[in-house]
């Protein structure tokens, strides 16, 4: 790999690390409903790349289920546990989302799982456990409980990603779609104070809703999945371990997150389990999206 594709990751991780802080000061410093926030996101997101929608996909009821569940689905769930739970703690249980996806894959594609990636699953959620035991998780366990089921929803829309065949811009834009389609109606029955948080929130929010819809979301991936066709993805996904790793350093420095020692370790011992599953050869992993299992 090129110094300047390196770069060009690195950053990318960055933009992602600072996608969680910023829904978190969106969601709870300037208290926009998550719902609505993930729903506009995703309005915003379709607007821009409402080009690829067509033609109609095969199978299209399919496609709508699974990037909802990789898109909206999960941001949703993510950005309702940010309420609550710090950038760093929520970085941490995320990781959880590479192991869930080989279970997954084993109960669902019949994937062969040997010794090594089984080490590899019982690290990665023993880290999580001891990160969730630390007094910095455990004051924020409500909203790791969203922050987990938005790993699960994101693990299941990641197998299930194998049976669909969609360049990545059509696959962000139907994500967008089905998700604002999903989303604007459910955050009207549960949620309130929509409009108000949004003059409230002024320019600042303007700002995080553009920068996590069209920076993150259509630019940062939209390179990320160039530079997986120019290298492998053996080489490329075990770099992304780099973005929890800039969470809890722009969680410290943005949010004041409490990094104590404890959650620290249990950062380390998740991310050497991941580590260890996405090294591992697989004919029915997706791994661009092992780590990070949203778009």
């Amino acid at each position: 790999m090129s110094a300047r594709s390196l770069s060009l990751l690195t950053f990318i991780c960055m933009l992602w690390a600072l996608n969680v802080v910023v829904s978190r000061l969106v969601v709870d410093g300037m208290g926009v409903p998550p719902l609505w926030f993930a729903a506009l996101r995703s309005l915003v997101v379709v607007t821009v790349l409402a080009r690829y929608l067509r033609p109609l996909p095969p199978r299209w009821p399919w496609v709508a289920l699974v990037t909802f569940m990789i898109s909206g689905g999960s941001f949703g769930l993510l950005f309702a546990g940010l309420r609550d739970a710090t950038p760093s703690a929520a970085a941490v249980v995320s990781l959880s989302g590479a192991p869930l996806t080989v279970v997954f894959a084993i109960l669902i594609l019949k994937e062969k799982v040997r010794w090594r990636r089984g080490v590899g699953i019982a690290l990665s959620f023993l880290g999580v456990a001891v990160a969730i035991a630390s007094p910095s998780g455990w004051s924020s366990s409500v909203g790791l409980i969203f922050v987990g089921a938005s790993a699960i929803v994101g693990a299941l829309g990641s197998v299930w990603l194998k049976t669909i065949e969609l360049p990545p811009l059509r696959l962000q834009a139907w994500a967008g779609l089905v998700s604002a389609i999903v989303l604007f109606p459910l955050s009207a029955m549960t949620e309130g104070g929509q409009a108000t948080s949004i003059i409230a929130g002024g320019w600042r929010f303007a700002a995080g809703l553009a920068f996590s819809a069209l920076v993150v979301s259509v630019f940062a991936h939209t390179v990320y999945f160039r530079l997986l066709r120019d290298h492998d993805a053996n080489l490329i996904a075990p770099l992304t371990l780099m973005t929890p790793i800039f969470t809890i350093a722009a969680g410290a420095a943005i949010t004041g997150d409490d990094v104590g020692p404890q959650l620290l370790i249990g950062a380390l011992i998740a991310a050497s389990g991941v580590l260890v599953i996405l090294v591992r050869p697989s004919r029915e992993l997706f791994k661009p999206l092992l780590v990070r299992t949203r778009i």
